[in-house]
């Protein structure tokens, strides 16, 4: 190793060889924890808009319709996460609940019109289901 990057690193000033990164190497030893992603909640609703994605609806505005929710039951259990009062974060999590069930119904309906296929439905209405579950805990 050269004086000068030994001289840098003791001085706490970034080396022309590390990170461009702000914070330099930090990023990769801290990674960044927000609020929802402690919450069990936020990675189930992720895997419902994963689910409703995979569901590959046919029918346009059942598809939009569908993704929507499962997006907005994501946003909205992330809001809650990042709440402070209670009734702040029980408000967000209701919507986010609300929108759980609508994603689900909307796959349920295009199986049922034949615009996805009924397992792709069953599997929608289990992630959501176990997300109104844990919704509902976080709501109380």
């Amino acid at each position: 190793m050269n004086s000068a990057s030994s001289a840098s690193r003791s001085s706490g000033i970034p080396s022309s060889s590390t990170s461009s990164s702000p914070l330099g190497s930090r990023e990769e030893s801290f990674p960044v924890v927000l609020p929802h992603h402690k919450l069990i909640a936020y990675s189930v609703a992720l895997e419902l808009l994963s689910a409703v994605r995979a569901a590959q609806v046919r029918d346009p505005k059942l598809r939009d319709e569908s993704l929507r929710s499962a997006k907005s039951a994501c946003l909205n259990t992330a809001e809650g996460a990042g709440r402070v009062s209670r009734p702040d974060k029980a408000r967000s999590f209701a919507i986010a609940r609300a929108e759980a069930g609508e994603a689900a119904a909307a796959v349920e309906i295009a199986a049922s019109c034949g615009d996805a296929t009924q397992g792709s439905s069953a599997e929608v209405n289990r992630i959501a289901d176990r997300l109104v579950a844990l919704l509902t805990g976080l709501i109380r």
